[in-house]
């Protein structure tokens, strides 16, 4: 590998790490007590400081459950097939669909039945972060907590919103909920449809 190319992907190293904290709702902090590295040291590999090194990347792969070339951005193969490897975070289990962590980010998300007695109107913890938010259930009911509005959707139904809109999502049946979730870290949005020019 030409020098050249060598300091682009350890230069891309920083934004991708700090996009796959974001992404899974990480907190710095959270990440330190992980992995074992240090806070300082997390901040400055996510901003470009330090140059990322083995010893630093292994543990941060394993802390996000990914291959050690995502987090470097592996050369193309050509081959367009991900292969997904599940974790689970606050009970719920993600199937990454895209392999960049860059841009728009695609999971598959499974949220098993609420336990028994469990009520379907308890008030559920709702978070901000940047960014935006596509939903489309599956199969199972979601709900969704957005600010004011608490609402249960069904298969087939979509939603979309700001994450700077505080929301919470949860298992509104007692059979596991299924739905797809397409985030932008950046704000990016999702267009549902087109609106007839004019209009």
């Amino acid at each position: 590998m030409a020098d050249e190319d060598l300091t682009e992907v350890l230069t891309a190293v920083g934004p991708r790490l700090r996009a796959l904290r974001r992404t899974r709702g990480t907190t710095l902090a959270q990440l330190s007590e992980t992995t074992g590295i240090s806070l300082s040291t997390l901040s400055r590999l996510e901003s470009g400081q330090r140059k990322p090194t083995l010893e630093l990347l292994l543990p941060l792969a394993k802390a996000y459950g990914v291959q050690l070339d995502e987090l470097v951005g592996a050369p193309a193969t050509g081959d367009p097939r991900v292969h997904p490897r599940p974790f689970t975070r606050h009970g719920q289990t993600f199937i990454p669909l895209t392999r960049y962590l860059g841009g728009l980010h695609a999971y598959k998300q499974i949220l098993p039945p609420r336990p028994q007695g469990g009520g379907s109107d308890e008030p559920l913890e709702q978070r901000v972060h940047e960014g935006y938010e596509w939903l489309y259930v599956l199969s199972g009911r979601l709900r969704l907590a957005l600010g004011e509005h608490d609402l249960v959707l069904t298969g087939g139904e979509a939603a979309e919103f700001d994450t700077r809109t505080p929301h919470g999502v949860a298992n509104a049946g007692d059979q596991p909920v299924e739905f797809l979730s397409l985030f932008g870290a950046q704000g990016e949005r999702i267009h549902v449809r087109a609106r007839p020019a004019g209009s």
